[in-house]
Formats: structure tokens, sequence, C-alpha cells
């Protein structure tokens, strides 16, 4: 097989707006980085200074409850990563630094398109260092009650098989399944949107969850219908998002990851929890130079960072970052 090389960013590139969770503003800035950097994120403090710096990893993962939620020692550093760790790996950009003002990474429309647009405008370019990947070598299997999620082996790259039920006439049972590369990301994930049910609204914001949600950027149901008066950008857009978070979520490995990821009723939890136990067994998985997977090269760039702003909420709903097992 013949290796790739690695990514990153062109010149760097910023997207403003508000978290579904905290409802608090935030701009993103995302900056070019070295070869073998990998992603990280920086919490700016007082007057822009870095203040804190976490690595996109597992280890780094504090929280999964309603979303994903990076932090250290101290503490949660910056929550609702998923969806531009899954644009960064989407596109297959390996290195990046993330800077971050607020506490949670903006919302934007509940997709990672946006996150999409502000890497394009940028524009990304290849570095002279190879790419490494981590082969799944075995199957590794996390199970809690119905929900289920396994990586298996699968040498040609990276594959997302994903089932979800709900028990509501406009979901019910959807299932997904791509091979992951960055024309099916563009085409078929990217733009799949959060949703979440406005029976759950009361209990959300008693427990301090959704209070920046709105129709600007969440799908809401209710007992029989969709609210949204655009309606659904896919036909199966519910279980298309859970994949989408399910690539941002595995991004924290590390690398690329070369396997296949099924999942059945799960969410950022079990994404979690299945990718704890692959690293954890060491007999599962392997560094390799991996064959060329080619992002998207896209030679025109900004000639400076695009900076956008928070909707206004048209009403507050319920997100569905979970829960995680329906």
């Amino acid at each position: 097989m013949k290796a790739g090389k690695q990514t990153t960013l062109r010149q760097q590139t910023a997207i403003s707006g508000i978290g579904v969770h905290s409802g608090l503003p935030a701009t993103l800035t995302i900056l070019p980085a070295e070869a073998d950097t990998g992603i990280v994120f920086v919490r700016c403090g007082v007057g822009g200074d870095p203040d804190r710096e976490v690595r996109a990893n597992f280890r780094a993962v504090t929280a999964t409850e309603f979303q994903t939620v990076l932090g250290d020692a101290t503490g949660p550093l910056c929550s609702t990563a998923e969806h531009v760790l899954a644009a960064l790996a989407g596109l297959g950009i390996d290195n990046a630094i993330i800077e971050i003002d607020g506490p949670e990474v903006p919302i934007m429309d509940g997709s990672a398109e946006p996150f999409v647009q502000a890497i394009d405008r940028a524009g990304i370019v290849t570095l002279s260092a190879p790419r490494r990947y981590i082969q799944i070598l075995k199957p590794i299997r996390v199970v809690n009650r119905e929900a289920y999620g396994e990586l298996r082996p699968n040498s040609r790259g990276f594959r997302i098989e994903l089932d979800i039920d709900f028990a509501h006439p406009l979901i019910g049972r959807q299932g997904v399944a791509y091979d992951i590369d960055p024309a099916t990301f563009r085409r078929e994930l990217a733009r799949a949107r959060t949703f979440g049910f406005m029976r759950d609204v009361a209990k959300l914001w008693s427990a301090g969850y959704a209070l920046g949600a709105s129709f600007e950027n969440t799908l809401v149901i209710n007992e029989s219908r969709l609210l949204n008066p655009e309606g659904l950008r896919y036909a199966d857009e519910f279980a298309r998002h859970k994949a989408l978070d399910a690539l941002g979520d595995l991004a924290l490995a590390g690398a690329p990851l070369l396997g296949t990821y099924r999942s059945v009723c799960g969410g950022h939890k079990l994404n979690h929890a299945v990718l704890s136990a692959l690293m954890a067994d060491t007999s599962a998985w392997i560094l390799v130079d991996g064959p060329e997977i080619r992002p998207e090269i896209r030679q025109e760039a900004p000639r400076r960072a695009i900076r956008g702003h928070a909707d206004q909420a048209t009403g507050l709903v319920a997100p569905a970052f979970g829960p995680d097992v329906s």
C-alpha cells in the first residue's frame, strides 16, 4: 500500500456562534499546524492569550452526556467538540490548532457544514511527512443492554455502519452505511443536523442543557411531526447525524482508523467506550503506513479569516446529542 501524506490548513479560518447547551457566544479559529501535531484545542483567556490546551485524544474526554467534552485534570476545556472534529476527519485533515474563546464550540446550524465551508475558505495543503493509520487487527465490542458498538478490521479504509431505533413515527428504525472519504463525507454526512424532542425541554433546561438551542440549529420533533418549516435535508437525516457524531468521536483515536465501526442505538458515550476499549487492548491495533486516501485539495484560499455571527433564537428546544441508548 502506498502511504499518503499528512495535511493541514493553508491558512487560518474562523467561525462564530453560540453554544447549543451553554447559550454562550464563542469564536473558534482553526490554524495550520506542523506535521505530527495532530488536532490540539487551545482555550483562549483574557485578551486572547492562550489559557490551556489539550490534544484531541480519547484520554481527554471528560464527559459524554448529550455532547463530547474535552478537558484535563483542572476541568472541562471545550464542549460539543464532535462536529468540528468530524469536519476535520471527514476532509482528511491531520494537523490543526483550534483556538476557542468560549466554553463550547458554536453549534451553527447543527451540522458540520459550516465548519466544512470555513475549511474550504482556508484551503488544505499536503505536508511532506507520511500519514500513519491505526489499523484494527481484531474485533472490539462494547454492549450496553440493547445497544452495542464494535470496531472490526478493514484494511481498505474507514467505514461506518449505524442503526438507530426511536419509538416515533417520523424516525423509527433507520440505518446508514458509508465508506468515509472527503467526497462521501461532503455529500452524505456533513449537512445532517442534530435533533431533539419537545417533550424533553423542561428536563434538559433544569439540568443546564439546551440553553442555546433553537429552530435555527436543531431539528425539533413533537409527538407526531417535525416542527421545522424547512423540513428534512435527507429522509434519514437522524441516522446520518448520529453517523456524523460517531465520526467526530472516533477522530479522538489520534490517527485515522483502518476499520469498520458498527453501532446500534449508540451515542457519544458508547462511541467513547468502544474507542477506549480498543486503545486499552494493544493486541487489537497497530500503527501502519496506510493507503493513500487523498483529501480534496482546495487551491484557492481567502485573504482573511471569515467571522460568522450567532443567529437570533426563534425558540428554545431540546437537542438530541443523546440519549446514548434509544
